[in-house]
């Protein structure tokens, strides 16, 4: 056979036939000519994409709230671009394998929609995976979270993000960013070397905050960060059938001779059990990690698969888990905290628990407090009162003393406690979008995102199915001074 570097790979129903037998799987190669178009799209785009030396947007960071940035952009009519460091969109649901997406529903009523619950929708619907009761909210807020397939949710946000016309540049990563006029010069780092593009506005999707770093503006750095999770999948017991008195004793006894970490199984109360309930998933932490550089983010890897090794090694050793094994694990560690940027707006915890509408605020949050502790063993879990519905101000993503530079994601600047709750996806996909949206206008009016009217922002947020926080019940006075421009008192 003739090798190409078009190439289909598809199955009997869908992309790999999900849902059907493996027996029944098989899997079709051919060759796919440049011109050709089939279901609408021009399927040859995914294989050839030519760097273009100027966008409208850059975005950097293709994770939630950079894969929804990006489609916003593209859809609003922006050349826009997706930088992403991996060979994956999805980042925290993909790549850390945290695919639990939300939460998307407060109190039985949806807060978040658009292109990230767009992005989860389809994915339930392709899987044939029933969504939660949303109306039945009682119980812990983890029965509110979209379970997603992450290999059809890879795939849809592959399509996405091509059919909204952007642009997707995957092992790719900033490596300078200077000034250039009223817009950006970015350096990326490629495996062929260093090539520069230019962009109107620059989209610091990254989670850490690098591009506000590389722009050489201040970030806000914590003493102490969360611990990280290596989300991992594990089999080959009964949990029925284990003595968990005898477990327990074990575990305490290889912590106290170093055999094993506490924070290695993190429940404050029956750590083992805890873990083996949830078969390894979101129950371990990694701690004294920060990924906000390279080396950093290497020594996070290293310690996580040094400590799945000693789960491994001691749970085999236990009674009725001799055939214990790891079934599957994340290709990254989690990482829950880094860097955050020094915003027009901060958002306080009281903010955040109170449900503060901003005068300027472009989306929802929900999630409780949500603290992992530094030392790896529990979690500070506050859940919200009922009836509450935070929000997230544009300002809070608007570095201090930049010029068409946003952020969007967990660098957004608020406080710590406040940062652990909307530090989670549902609220990154939804920062993304406001994020997209103002930059896609900002470089249409060719002005400063600051320059961009609210009315024209939620706007254009509404007609592309965000929903955009009440704020007609603010005071005329205050509502007249954001409505012309974007925090226009802010010298920059």
């Amino acid at each position: 056979m003739v090798r190409s570097p078009y190439v289909e790979v598809a199955g009997r129903e869908g992309v790999l036939g999900i849902g059907k037998k493996y027996k029944e799987l098989y899997i079709l190669y051919r060759c796919i000519p440049l011109n050709e178009t089939r279901d609408g799209r021009d399927w040859s785009l995914f294989t050839r994409m030519k760097l273009e030396p100027d966008y409208d947007v850059v975005v950097c960071g293709a994770g939630p709230a950079g894969i929804v940035a990006a489609v916003q952009a593209a859809r609003a009519g922006a050349r826009t671009l997706l930088v992403e460091k991996s060979g994956i969109l999805g980042g925290t649901t993909t790549l850390a394998g945290v695919n639990f997406p939300g939460l998307f529903h407060a109190w039985g009523r949806q807060i978040i929609a658009g292109i990230g619950w767009e992005l989860v929708e389809r994915t339930a619907h392709e899987e044939g995976r029933p969504l939660p009761d949303f109306a039945n909210y009682n119980g812990f807020h983890s029965r509110m979270q979209v379970l997603v397939n992450k290999a059809i949710y890879a795939g849809l946000a592959d399509e996405m993000v091509h059919d909204s016309g952007a642009s997707v540049l995957f092992h790719a990563m900033p490596a300078k960013v200077e000034r250039d006029g009223e817009g950006w010069s970015l350096t990326l780092c490629l495996k062929e070397g260093l090539r520069e593009v230019s962009a109107h506005v620059l989209i610091d999707a990254t989670g850490d905050a690098n591009l506000v770093h590389l722009a050489g503006l201040p970030l806000s750095r914590g003493e102490s960060k969360q611990p990280g999770t290596l989300i991992m999948h594990a089999a080959g017991y009964v949990f029925e059938d284990l003595d968990f008195a005898v477990l327990e004793q074990a575990f305490v006894a290889a912590v106290e001779n170093g055999e094993m970490l506490r924070s290695d199984f993190y429940a404050k109360t029956n750590p083992v059990r805890g873990f083996l309930r949830a078969k390894g998933n979101n129950a371990m932490h990694v701690i004294g990690v920060d990924g906000e550089t390279s080396q950093s983010r290497t020594d996070a890897e290293l310690q996580a698969r040094r400590a799945m090794l000693r789960i491994i090694r001691f749970l085999r050793k236990q009674p009725g888990l001799e055939k214990f094994h790891i079934e599957s694990f994340a290709t990254e560690c989690g990482i829950r905290e880094t860097a955050g940027i020094y915003g027009e707006t901060c958002i306080t915890l009281e903010d955040y628990v109170t449900g503060r509408v901003w005068p300027d605020s472009v989306c929802h949050s929900f999630y409780p407090i949500d603290l992992h502790s530094c030392d790896g063993i529990g979690i500070d879990i506050r859940p919200l009162e009922e009836g509450v519905f935070p929000t997230i101000p544009l300002g809070a993503l608007l570095p201090r003393d930049s010029r068409n530079l946003i952020v969007a994601g967990r660098s957004a600047c608020g406080e710590r406690m406040a940062q652990s709750a909307y530090r989670v996806q549902a609220s990154c996909m939804a920062m993304g979008q406001a994020a997209g949206a103002v930059a896609a206008l900002a470089a249409g009016q060719g002005c400063e995102l600051r320059e961009v009217s609210l009315s024209d922002l939620r706007e254009l947020l509404s007609r592309h199915g965000a929903i955009v926080p009440e704020t007609s019940h603010l005071t005329d006075e205050i509502s007249a001074e954001v409505e012309t421009s974007i925090l226009r008192t802010v010298e920059v």
